[in-house]
């Protein structure tokens, strides 16, 4: 029998944004354990905004597992929050009630900055770097510094042994910002990736003494860029059929949708979503091939292929519930009457 260490890792009760938890339960198996396999755990809801303290219990289900590669014989244990019953979800937990479809692929790119002492790393005590331009993709010291890339080298690393389906990373336009992108079929399990990656980079940058500020617009409304997480979509309707009236119908539909698209796109977006920055105004929907300045850009490949493939929507921000994000181009999705566009 070997001695597993099991990181049972949840989102709290924080608003406007979650934040991540995660402690260890040491169990004996003798094979790596499958997710049938490992109990249930409670925890003190009163100290994560989720419970009161005279009646503090709350249950954590596991959902998804991933070998931890920081860890002999540990175990990355992704779970949802439940009542004391170990039943009934908990008010704060997502991702028992989101919709979810295994034939909708997603893509999430999460970008997000190194902070140090208080500003972006790289950046001087007082004022500010050279303006951004070389940053974005950039090589060498003066652009990318001495440790960023050497966080999100093994960053990267410890995602492809976990079995996150990481699917690259680059500076970004900013000084000492950068984006990573997760990919994964139907919104549970592309949701749980973004979490678990996001729960790897921040234990990580503990040992770096640097600390990742997920805001959209940490630096406030200067000219420098704010941090999204681009969501491209796909379903299979949209890969294998689509059509030019059935995309004008998708876009109608999220035309009308906008606010509640902003409402679940993560907290601050009217200071990102300005119509600066490679952005769409929050209140303006829009959408244009290759156009970085819309709200949903449409690839030059999707218009080439007969208006089949997948849609970029540019508006969720750094900060964003993936579970939310996903469940709501979903719910638009399901909007859009799919015989009736295909028989017209």
């Amino acid at each position: 029998m070997t001695k597993y260490k099991l990181e049972y890792i949840w989102l709290d009760g924080y608003k406007p944004t979650p934040s991540l938890r995660g402690k260890t339960q040491i169990k004996e198996f003798d094979h790596f354990p499958s997710l049938e396999e490992l109990p249930l755990w409670g925890f003190d809801g009163s100290s994560t905004e989720q419970a009161e303290g005279r009646s503090s219990d709350c249950v954590l289900k596991p959902v998804a597992l991933y070998p931890d590669p920081a860890r002999k014989n540990g175990v990355l244990v992704m779970c949802e929050v439940m009542m004391p019953d170990g039943v009934t979800p908990h008010a704060t937990n997502a991702r028992a009630t989101i919709l979810d479809d295994e034939g909708a692929w997603f893509g999430f790119e999460q970008e997000y900055f190194f902070y140090k002492d208080g500003r972006p790393l790289g950046f001087p005590e007082h004022g500010y770097p050279a303006p951004q331009g070389p940053y974005y993709t950039g090589v060498g010291y003066k652009n990318v510094g001495d440790v960023a890339r050497e966080i999100v080298e093994e960053h990267l690393e410890l995602c492809l042994e976990a079995g996150i389906n990481h699917e690259g990373i680059n500076a970004e336009v900013a000084k000492g910002q950068w984006e990573f992108q997760i990919f994964g079929k139907g919104s549970k399990r592309a949701a749980d990736e973004v979490w678990m990656a996001r729960y790897l980079l921040l234990r990580l940058t503990e040992k770096y003494g640097v600390d990742i500020e997920f805001h959209c617009k940490p630096l406030g409304d200067t000219d420098w860029n704010g941090s999204g997480m681009h969501c491209n979509f796909s379903t299979k309707y949209l890969r294998e059929v689509g059509g030019k009236e059935y995309f004008e119908a998708l876009m109608a539909a999220f035309e009308k949708n906008l606010d509640d698209h902003i409402a679940v796109y993560g907290p601050d977006n009217h200071l990102r979503l300005t119509g600066k920055h490679e952005t769409a105004p929050w209140n303006k929907f829009s959408y244009g091939v290759a156009d970085r300045g819309a709200s949903i850009r449409v690839p030059h490949s999707f218009i080439r292929n007969d208006y089949k493939g997948y849609l970029e929507d540019r508006r969720p921000n750094s900060q964003g519930d993936p579970y939310k994000i996903a469940s709501q181009v979903l719910k638009t999705i399901s909007q859009v009457e799919i015989k009736a566009v295909a028989a017209a």
